[in-house]
């Protein structure tokens, strides 16, 4: 997608304005990771995917500066529930202030400290299997086969897990990128295609996004 193809994408892309200031002040805060928040086109098409699912209860791995929790916070319903896994408490400490400013903390339980611990002590209560619509895995890219396995277990039948940054620009393609992260998932993505456990589409949404729907 060229330049003129995506400003005309944003143009028709609802971002709140919340979302839009998170978004500079992000770009303002990290300049060189800016890029590791999803855009406006994913956020819209996350809140789009909780709102069509009917989801209350959401998982996400990764918050960073929250552009993703705050656009799933604002879709779910009151009462609705989101779980942050972030280990960064400065990126989480941003993203408690823009859930405040967006009116959605009451909807989130945020978790600081590695995932798979927070995932784990999920597991460990047996009313927490099954009970969740949505999960959204957005961190280290070599921990994802991790994070799918945990969430498979927490998510319902018929719930969603989206995996994101699933083309790593592109590398996973590239025959000469040979970094761990771009292994880690290319194997993913033989994985998920293969998996009858979901039913599977990869779509070149962002930087692709990997979406498996719980058989």
């Amino acid at each position: 997608m060229d330049g003129g193809l995506y400003a005309y994408l944003l143009r028709h892309t609802r971002e709140p304005p919340v979302l839009a200031a998170l978004r500079a002040d992000t770009a303002e805060r990290y300049p060189s990771a800016a890029h590791m928040a999803v855009s406006p086109d994913q956020g819209a098409f996350l809140a789009w995917l909780a709102h069509t699912l009917g989801a209350r209860r959401v998982i996400e791995v990764g918050v960073f500066t929250g552009y993703s929790s705050v656009a799933l916070a604002l879709a779910l319903p009151p009462g609705g529930r989101l779980v942050a896994c972030e280990r960064d408490p400065k990126a989480l400490a941003v993203a408690r202030q823009y859930w405040q400013r967006a009116g959605v903390a009451h909807k989130v339980e945020e978790r600081l400290g590695r995932a798979t611990q927070t995932l784990d002590s999920l597991l460990a209560d047996p009313q927490q299997h099954g009970s969740y619509d949505f999960a959204f895995i957005d961190a280290d890219k070599k921990g994802y086969r991790a994070y799918y396995e945990q969430l498979l277990q927490l998510v319902r039948p018929g719930g969603v897990i989206a995996l994101d940054n699933v083309l790593w620009y592109g590398r996973v393609a590239d025959p000469a990128a040979d970094d761990g992260a771009t292994a880690a998932l290319r194997q993913l993505n033989d994985f998920l295609v293969a998996d009858e456990r979901v039913a599977f589409s990869l779509v070149p949404v962002g930087d692709g996004m990997a979406l498996a729907t719980k058989r």
